[in-house]
């Protein structure tokens, strides 16, 4: 089937090959970002894991294992979907505060390079577990080290109201219990803050906090030899194309700069949402334009289902009429078809007058969209296309 491309340079013959809604993937531009990581880490003590739970396409984490990352996991699954993508398990980090007994297992059996232990409680069952099979599990503690990262409330991880992490208080004694459990071995320390940062300033502030604890432990004799920082780093939802790639120059120079490892200690980088959030764009079709009290609804075939992060955070997306080439806009609500008040993309958005059929492109939603996905009012999951396979 011949292309056409519409003015944004998308092929309109898409959407006549797979139904709406689905997924495109723009594979080039997740190279792009990929490289521009390795690029700026060669030859630095470091590793950057992916975070699955930012997208867990099959299709997507094989290209990003295949550039050295590791990954960063929170469940059973996504330490199976990660050994199926060829992710090395020595480079796999496993988090969560509530790490069952068979995750904890499996990850076990495949001796993965570190447990990021939120409590006393995961730590003493790990030790007992790891015991019994004859292992020792690799484990970091995670910090909270009461940082606001000054996003959505939803999304902040690192306060002390937060349920994530052992309080900075508590540290020692913690550090201490590890380092006298016979099937633990005690990596280092984890922190993470939150999601969509945009300021180095957080980052920066973590730096200052780790700086002490460092500082403190070493007068202790302790040097731990990793140190984990987590992701958090923010994408542009404003300016998808001008801003594709975000400036991970200036957030690994802020760690360079600010954070003072030790000799011989490794830095490891959780990142998620900005390695995927800009190649992932939601397509879906209008299937009515309804007006009502003077306002009009653009209502789409695409839901909260499909990409949940309007109705749950109130998140802001990029939305563009394909199929217009311009001309006079018209104010519209831009909402799904699930029977919920909440099923909505964006309130009195700008569009080019939009009809029935006409293409949409919700943008940005490579993180957090189609892994959020669901079939609430058994509606299908979405598809996927690929930029390689148009």
């Amino acid at each position: 089937m011949a292309r056409r491309m519409n003015q944004s340079g998308f092929d309109m013959s898409i959407v006549e090959r797979i139904t709406t809604p689905f997924y495109y993937y723009d594979m080039d531009l997740l190279q792009a970002t990929l490289d521009q990581i390795n690029h700026l880490t060669a030859g630095l003590p470091c590793c950057v894991h992916y975070a699955l739970k930012a997208n867990s396409n099959a299709h997507i984490i094989s290209k990003i294992s295949s550039s050295g990352l590791g990954c960063d996991l929170v469940s059973g699954g996504e330490i199976k979907a990660a050994l199926e993508a060829g992710f090395l398990p020595q480079q796999m980090t496993f988090s969560g505060v509530g790490k069952t007994d068979w995750e904890i297992e499996l990850g076990l059996n495949h001796e993965i390079g570190c447990f990021n232990v939120e409590s006393v409680p995961e730590l003493d069952i790990i030790n007992q577990l790891a015991g019994t099979m004859g292992k020792t599990a690799r484990v970091a503690l995670r910090v909270n080290p009461d940082i606001d990262a000054h996003t959505h409330k939803f999304i902040t991880t690192g306060t002390a109201n937060d349920k994530f992490g052992i309080s900075i208080e508590s540290l020692p004694l913690v550090v201490k219990h590890a380092r006298h459990l016979s099937n633990i071995h005690l990596r280092g320390l984890h922190f993470h803050i939150g999601s969509q940062i945009t300021s180095m300033q957080p980052y920066v502030d973590l730096c200052k906090v780790i700086n002490n604890l460092l500082d403190h432990f070493h007068q202790s004799g302790i040097d731990f030899e990793m140190i984990n920082v987590g992701g958090g780093l923010g994408i542009d939802y404003l300016h998808p194309d001008t801003n594709a790639i975000p400036d991970f120059k200036t957030y690994f120079k802020t760690f360079g700069e600010h954070l003072k490892l030790r000799p011989n200690q490794m830095l490891h980088f959780e990142l998620g949402r900005s390695i995927v959030g800009q190649c992932g764009t939601l397509i879906a079709r209008v299937v009515f334009v309804k007006e009502t009290c003077g306002k009009k609804f653009v209502i789409l075939d695409a839901g909260m289902t499909d990409l949940i992060r309007p109705a749950l955070y109130g998140a802001y997306h990029e939305i563009q009429n394909l199929s217009s080439s311009g001309g006079p806009t018209e104010t519209y609500d831009i909402v799904g078809p699930v029977c919920e008040s909440t099923d909505v993309f964006a309130r009195a958005r700008q569009l080019p007058v939009t009809s029935r059929g006409d293409i949409i492109a919700i943008r940005s939603a490579g993180a957090y969209g189609e892994s959020m996905a669901s079939r609430y009012n058994m509606r299908p999951l979405p598809g996927c296309i690929f930029s390689s396979e148009t």
